[in-house]
């Protein structure tokens, strides 16, 4: 039977760039498709109890550090604490994996874990067109195409986002496999293990 995984993710989110790379190693052992779907936190948080980092309480703000540097160390990673473009907006590189997506799946995870470099590693504004077209070129991508005309990949993120709370996600990176939902990069361990008793 064919396995099958819904990424949830945002594009500016650190938890995400640590997770990327870890998930698409384990979706290539376990031969399982990746469904990549970059959300709208402004959608999904206010429903959900959410609250975006400006907004929560100092305490929480800096346990947040010390939980990124705590998995930095472990998983031996470049991470850029606090980097010079965040927080940014991520609409744009989200319409750009949206469009991709349909037509090249494998494409659009590269250009999703890029971006995610590209701010927390690179230190480059994702919320920048000219920025977006740079790297697009750099991973042998229509920077033009992909850039144009983003309206309607906004308005897919918004219904992708909506869709998303139906289906319990609350926040990112999160998973789905068959019934089961795993949020964070911290539980991508028990979703590699749910990838093998599906088997």
């Amino acid at each position: 039977m064919a396995k099958t995984i819904d990424y949830y993710l945002s594009l500016v989110s650190p938890w995400s760039y640590l997770g990327h790379q870890r998930l698409l190693e384990i979706a290539t052992r376990h031969q399982a498709t990746i469904n990549i779907w970059p959300v709208d936190l402004s959608v999904i948080f206010p429903q959900s109890g959410g609250l975006p980092l400006p907004k929560r309480a100092p305490v929480r703000q800096a346990y947040r550090m010390q939980e990124l540097q705590r998995w930095r160390d472990y998983l031996n990673v470049e991470l850029v604490l606090e980097p010079a473009y965040f927080p940014t907006s991520d609409k744009l590189a989200a319409a750009m994996v949206i469009k991709l997506r349909e037509t090249q799946a494998d494409a659009a995870l590269g250009l999703a874990g890029a971006c995610l470099r590209a701010c927390w590693v690179e230190e480059r504004d994702i919320g920048n067109p000219d920025t977006l077209g740079a790297i697009a070129e750099e991973n042998q991508l229509d920077a033009s195409l992909l850039l144009a005309d983003s309206d309607k990949a906004l308005d897919t993120r918004t219904e992708d986002s909506k869709a998303a709370l139906q289906r319990g996600v609350f926040g990112v990176p999160t998973f789905i496999h068959g019934e089961q939902i795993f949020w964070g990069q911290d539980r991508l361990d028990f979703l590699e293990r749910a990838l093998v008793a599906s088997q």
